[in-house]
């Protein structure tokens, strides 16, 4: 490695830390936007009467935008200069926001969503921006502090209710059209431009863009977007579906809702950094198999609706009550959004260890795939709530994709671990290799 990476990647004290800050807030004020649907969706359910289905329709419009935006976000990125590109993204999307109050029907909305959406791709190009300045030991952990980022959903939750009081529904628009805007500003400021020297070390960029995208056919590439299908899509509907969820099952007020929600998806950005951590440490997979098991754990209790049986007994009938109240949903909740915290910043661990020179490409392409939980789990979630009858139809669906998850994953690992095998025994002449 030439002394130019070399430089940049020990630059931590310096524009590598301011990077790496930068980055980290630009990212968590364009992810409190993409999940501002959140909390408009409470409103919107009550005004216009939508059904369990619809509203997950409306919350997906931000999503899909967001994931399929991604992609390209992560080409360019690798081609140009990921600074650049990030200041023109939070350019694109403040106006969306201005446009807000003036929106009427539900169709208007989710015009409005995909639109909005644009913020979802500030992830890819923040993660291409961040990785090249520290080196390959701690990619764990700046990715996993850039990923706190997702901290944004906090912003919104926090500060939704301050403003409904003091302003009403129609101010949240242009509030956060300002911020976005001051923040795209300080961003171009104050972020460091990468050297052109850390790119001239690579490929030229069209050969490098070629390579990424031929990574594509790998089935790993597609494993790994399925595990952050589970991890970041599904703590993205969540996000999207819990203040609702409070309400309507729980009878919660609309501020209840939003704390508890509030606490979901502070603790589960918070722990990504921290999730980072041990990844470098002990690994991405063991740290995300890990994750998959204590999760799938607390979804089964989630899945099992409230339940009245009744014994017929010797002398009497026994009657039993079975539910899951607000406080220990609360808590397994709280549990899946920690693992789930440490999942997001394993496979991107696992990311940077097979493709350290595509984080862009590659990362963006895995970044879309997980979007896209975001974008087809409300959705379906709708569905199965209108089809079953039952609030906790969504925590079941959530339990079979895990489920897949999980049995890809087992199989996967089991397949490498032979490869591994093979590779050592004919590196040891146990085997010919013909």
């Amino acid at each position: 490695m030439s002394d130019a990476v070399l430089s940049i990647d020990g630059d931590r004290s310096g524009a590598g830390q301011r990077a790496l800050m930068m980055a980290t807030l630009a990212f968590a004020a364009n992810f409190s936007v993409w999940v501002l649907y959140a909390v408009i969706g409470l409103e919107l359910q009550q005004t216009l009467d939508l059904s369990a289905t619809q509203l997950g329709f409306l919350f997906a419009a931000p999503m899909l935008t967001g994931a399929l935006m991604r992609i390209p976000a992560g080409l360019l990125a690798d081609r140009y200069n990921p600074k650049h590109l990030f200041t023109l993204q939070m350019l694109i999307t403040c106006p969306a926001l201005f446009f807000l109050p003036w929106m009427q029907s539900v169709s208007d909305y989710t015009w409005l969503g995909f639109w909005l959406g644009i913020s979802g791709a500030s992830f890819t190009i923040g993660i291409r921006y961040v990785s090249d300045w520290f080196s390959r030991d701690s990619q764990g952990t700046v990715m996993g502090i850039f990923g706190a980022g997702n901290a944004g959903a906090a912003i919104t939750l926090a500060l939704a209710p301050v403003l409904i009081d003091r302003w009403g529904w129609d101010a949240m628009g242009p509030f956060y059209g300002v911020g976005l805007l001051l923040m795209s500003g300080l961003f171009a400021l104050f972020a460091p431009t990468q050297p052109r020297s850390t790119r001239s070390l690579e490929a030229t960029s069209e050969t490098v863009g070629l390579h990424s995208l031929a990574e594509l056919r790998h089935l790993r590439v597609w494993r790994f977007g399925l595990y952050y299908y589970f991890v970041f899509g599904s703590f993205l509907a969540l996000i999207m579906w819990l203040p609702q969820y409070y309400v309507n099952a729980y009878q919660l007020s609309f501020d209840q809702a939003m704390a508890f929600t509030l606490v979901f998806a502070t603790s589960s950005s918070m722990v990504r950094a921290l999730g980072g951590w041990f990844s470098d440490r002990y690994g991405g997979r063991a740290v995300n198999w890990s994750v998959f098991w204590i999760c799938i754990a607390c979804l089964f209790f989630l899945s099992y609706p409230p339940t009245t049986m009744t014994i017929h007994g010797v002398e009497k009938d026994v009657h039993l009550q079975i539910e899951v109240n607000v406080w220990l949903f609360s808590f397994l909740i709280f549990v899946i959004g920690i693992a789930q915290g440490f999942g997001r910043a394993s496979v991107y661990k696992i990311i940077h260890d097979y493709y350290p020179r595509q984080m862009g490409t590659i990362g963006g392409f895995v970044a879309a795939l997980g979007a896209l939980g975001g974008c087809t789990l409300p959705i379906a979630f709708g569905l199965a709530v209108d089809a079953i009858g039952v609030h906790s139809a969504c925590f079941m669906l959530l339990y079979g994709v895990l489920a897949c998850c999980m049995v890809v994953m087992f199989f996967a690992n089991k397949a490498d671990r032979f490869h591994d095998r093979l590779q050592y025994a004919r590196a040891h002449n146990f085997l010919e290799q013909e």
